[in-house]
């Protein structure tokens, strides 16, 4: 991933990455602040495993000062899913070379597949995905890897592996069971259909939803809420959320006591 500097807009330096925009991915970073999108527009944003492999190099090499990741997609979609003429060609990481392998050998596979998408749940990181138009299968599990979805009106989730006889496999069950429960999810998945913003909305699988032109302006608000707060207590915050749902209360209690001992002790410096 190599970068380049200029100044922002707002005065700030903005760093740039454009070797992965040659296989549908770019990255840009203005202070702690980093931009993720998705750059194929013209097949709406539909995902290969070279796009997979560029979101690891990126997540690999993103600076630590990086508090706000935001992902998003060029043009009216935010991606179509799975790429299906890759996933259909004869390359090493087509669906038929897959069922080829040893199942050890195939589960691995996917496992790097996940690595491009479950590092957006990393503690130290706040993701948001800035959503608009078709958000199918690959694209769905990218914004459900996110901490955040932000929604333009005209968004619409569809979770459509089934259609290929496949399963979600990137890292969006559990978010997506933790967000509308074990019966709703499982209904989306295996009808595949599509869910209208609205209705992402009221069964919580937005964090807002707004029209279509004022998504940008929605997003840079929420990243410049989330960078007024302290950096430790949004880390430790999103540490007790995220882990809740598998914690008893007596847990969640004694993980409550020992982020706040952590943050008052970081507080006086003895951290």
């Amino acid at each position: 991933m190599t970068t380049s500097e200029g100044v922002a807009p707002g005065g700030g330096v903005t760093t740039s990455a454009d070797s992965g925009s040659e296989v549908g991915v770019s990255y840009a970073q203005d202070g702690p602040v980093a931009t993720v999108t998705l750059c194929r527009p013209d097949v709406l944003n539909a995902q290969t495993p070279a796009m997979w492999s560029e979101l690891v190099d990126i997540s690999r090499k993103m600076p630590g000062d990086v508090r706000v990741v935001i992902v998003r997609g060029e043009g009216r979609a935010f991606s179509a899913g799975l790429d299906l003429s890759a996933a259909r060609g004869e390359g090493d990481s087509s669906l038929p070379a897959l069922a080829r392998l040893s199942p050890s050998e195939c589960a691995e596979r996917i496992a790097g597949f996940q690595e491009a998408f479950t590092w957006l749940r990393r503690p130290s990181l706040v993701t948001i995905a800035a959503v608009q138009g078709h958000a199918i299968g690959a694209g769905f599990q990218l914004a459900l890897n996110c901490d955040m979805r932000v929604l333009a009106d005209d968004a619409r989730f569809s979770m459509a592996e089934v259609t290929l006889g496949l399963v979600p496999d990137l890292g969006g069950t559990k978010r997506l069971t933790e967000l509308v429960g074990p019966s709703r999810a499982l209904e989306i998945c295996v009808t595949g259909r599509r869910l209208p913003a609205d209705e992402a909305d009221r069964i919580g699988l937005a964090t807002a939803v707004v029209p279509r032109d004022q998504l940008d302006a929605a997003v840079s608000d929420l990243a410049a809420a989330v960078l007024a707060a302290d950096a430790g207590a949004v880390a430790e915050i999103k540490g007790l959320l995220s882990g809740a749902p598998g914690r008893s209360y007596e847990e969640q209690d004694r993980a409550e006591r020992e982020a706040q001992t952590r943050r008052l002790r970081d507080m006086v410096g003895l951290e």
